[in-house]
């Protein structure tokens, strides 16, 4: 058998990121689909009012906003990033998000 990269997802159908996770009240749910020593790809649902508090991480963190609303702080700089749209968070800057309204979101971590 073929040793696969990606886990707990479907191979070979097509599916809507967004309903991989579900808002769960006052959680933030996550499902890992990559976690290896240079690459993480995580989706996540964030419950309004929740977040991740201020921290940095060793390498680049690109989030797509698949839903919602989330302010993303970089730095001392604060971004309205909502569901379409992509921001990327520089390796060792520090970095939080909150979700303004409930918010998923997809993030990949390159180390």
């Amino acid at each position: 058998m073929d040793k696969k990269f990606i886990k707990n997802i479907e191979f070979a159908t097509a599916l809507t990121l967004s309903d991989l996770v579900q808002y769960q009240p006052g959680q933030v749910i996550s499902l890992t689909l990559v976690q290896n020593p240079t690459t993480s790809i995580t989706v996540f649902a964030f419950a309004q009012g929740e977040g991740v508090s201020t921290h940095s991480a060793p390498g680049d963190a690109m989030v797509y906003l698949l839903d919602g609303q989330a302010e993303i702080t970089i730095g001392t700089d604060k971004h309205l990033v909502k569901a379409g749209e992509t921001i990327v968070m520089p390796a060792n800057v520090p970095h939080g998000l909150e979700a303004v309204e409930a918010f998923k979101m997809l993030l990949i971590v390159i180390k």
